[in-house]
């Protein structure tokens, strides 16, 4: 009887151990974090930049917003209250929210709008990331104002994969319109014409003393010799891509979109809209008799019109006023040196930060991106090429906000009325992409997405067109990382790119720019469950429809699965 008894508790034994096991196979646990509460008040405040005083949206009542601190592994609890008249929503920019997909924030894509007197709760977890991301509204050109840095520590005792700096400070590139910039927006929608530019580049908030009447309204940065400081670098600006430099000083760049890159030596860098870049600065050894200009600069090729202006800070040694040396910047259609900076990126590809680059390929896909034309309606009058309205669009079909969100009628399985898995694997008349345009630029119109397969691997080939002109457009990915595998100008051409593609240590990146008058390949595992939204952030042609949406169904086990929405989770 003792022996049957034995036998059966070990037997019970070995049952639950098994169990156990198979429980953390299945459901690995987490390094345990902490939770960081954080209160976004989001109000009007008056705020004066080039002598003019606006009444513009804030995070509590700050310009630009609130930090946000956390470590890998931690969770982020935002409080949101909308006392604006106008609706918000925000998006925490690169974070993947694995399992908290209805805090992603891109309205009436995972959630309808937080309306005016009304709040919402943003929570997620930090999972797998460190480094530089940012935060930013995602309705119409609010994030014009409302922005701010997301900060991502390593896990505490990991440290970083370079030299521990003395110092840590980001550095957020903006644009000023001395108008409303909703009222910008609304304006170039109704008459179908190009919309007014920004009126300057900020630095932190600030345009620096290269404007006029901007010279105490200027971003300081008080450094020690013999020192190394990270900046954290975040284009935050709503429709520019950006030249950067300090003078007389060069630059280590060692994070691309808060992942690790091989170190990079350089004395100029590009930075497009969404992205963000890590720099280690070392500065002089002695204390020089002057001080340095931190600038930022446009990089377009576009063929309408663009703010052609400098925002600056001033790197500073010591509080005396000394004169200031000015970097020399690239032209603003450099495009030889915007090639040359992003080329040289590489995934830090070690034994502790892996690029884990899907070497087998599901699916392939193949988008043209870029401008085109719709019809003015009848009897009114347009101001967009020949009397039309500016469009854009991702194999020509130019993407229609829906009047509820993309993935409450996902998981509701209300797709009628809302949206299609239409969307077209690639154009459906091919043309020469970056040759003479057709005579017909006219674009359809729809809410069309691509559904995937949970775990399934996808190339994607985007490639410029010269409709309305060459253009670089930097492409946003929402909810992923994904693989920068090759780029090139002109058309791409499968039977001789493919061969050359990087599938060792390409550049991971979560918004990429697609080159003037080329092509970007990118590779991703579809393993997110959810509505993604995919858009150029460029905010004019988001606002013109240059935007589509991956649907990406379950996976089999319940951590691979698409959670219920949150009880406050906003009305439309």
């Amino acid at each position: 009887m003792g022996r049957a008894l034995c036998i059966s508790h070990l037997t019970s034994q070995i049952l639950f151990y098994t169990f156990a096991f198979l429980v953390l196979a299945l459901f690995p646990v987490q390094s345990a974090g902490v939770t960081r509460h954080y209160k976004f008040n989001v109000r009007l405040e008056n705020v004066t930049r080039l002598c003019k005083t606006r009444s513009i949206p804030t995070v509590n009542g700050k310009f630009p917003g609130p930090k946000i601190v956390a470590r890998e592994g931690d969770r982020i609890v935002v409080h949101v209250i909308n006392h604006l008249k106008h609706n918000v929503t925000f998006h925490w920019h690169g974070v993947r929210q694995l399992q908290s997909q209805w805090a992603d924030g891109p309205a009436y894509v995972t959630q309808c709008p937080i309306q005016s007197g009304h709040s919402y709760v943003y929570n997620f977890t930090i999972t797998g990331q460190r480094g530089t991301l940012w935060w930013h509204a995602h309705l119409s050109w609010l994030r014009v104002h409302l922005y701010g840095p997301l900060i991502i520590l390593p896990k505490q005792g990991a440290g970083y994969p370079f030299p521990q700096p003395y110092k840590e400070v980001p550095i957020m590139f903006g644009e000023w319109f001395n108008s409303d910039s909703e009222a910008v927006i609304k304006q170039a929608l109704r008459t179908g014409g190009g919309p007014n530019i920004s009126d300057a580049y900020t630095i932190n908030g600030l345009p620096g003393p290269l404007y006029n009447c901007s010279a105490k309204d200027t971003f300081k940065l008080n450094v020690k010799p013999s020192r190394t400081y990270l900046l954290r670098l975040i284009n935050a600006a709503l429709n520019t891509e950006l030249f950067f430099s300090i003078a007389n000083h060069s630059f280590t760049v060692v994070e691309t979109d808060a992942s690790y890159v091989k170190p990079i030596s350089s004395n100029t860098l590009l930075i497009s809209p969404g992205q963000t870049i890590n720099i280690l600065l070392s500065t002089h050894q002695k204390t020089p008799n002057s001080s340095f200009l931190m600038a930022a600069s446009p990089y377009t090729t576009t063929i309408g019109t663009f703010d052609n202006t400098t925002g600056a800070a001033i790197l500073k040694y010591t509080a005396e006023n000394l004169p200031v040396i000015k970097p020399t910047l690239p032209g603003f259609n450099d495009t030889a040196a915007a090639t040359k900076f992003n080329t040289k990126l590489r995934s830090l590809a070690s034994r502790s930060y892996p690029a884990r680059v899907p070497t087998k390929v599901d699916h392939h896909f193949f988008f043209t991106v870029g401008l085109g034309t719709s019809p003015c309606p009848k009897n009114a009058t347009c101001q967009g090429p020949n009397g039309t309205k500016f469009a854009a669009s991702i194999n020509n079909v130019s993407y229609v906000p829906p009047s509820i969100a993309l993935l409450q009628a996902h998981y509701y399985r209300l797709l009628k009325g809302v949206f299609t898995v239409d969307f077209p694997g690639a154009p459906l008349i091919p043309f020469n992409y970056t040759g003479t345009p057709p005579n017909n630029t006219f674009v359809s119109h729809g809410t069309k997405v691509i559904k995937l397969r949970f775990n399934t691997s996808v190339e994607l080939v985007m490639q410029d067109t010269s409709i309305q002109g060459v253009e670089s457009h930097p492409l946003h990915l929402h909810g992923y990382n994904f693989f920068v595998v090759g780029q090139g100008f002109g058309n791409y051409d499968p039977n001789k790119d493919q061969a050359r593609f990087n599938l060792i240590d390409p550049n991971e990146r979560n918004t990429v720019s697609v080159p003037s008058g080329g092509w970007v390949a990118i590779r991703f595992l579809a393993d997110n469950p959810g509505v993604w939204l995919m858009h150029c952030h460029l905010d004019v042609h988001l606002s013109w429809g240059l935007s589509m949406a991956w649907v990406v169904e379950d996976g089999p086990l319940p951590n691979q699965k698409l959670r219920p929405p949150p009880l406050d989770l906003p009305k439309c």
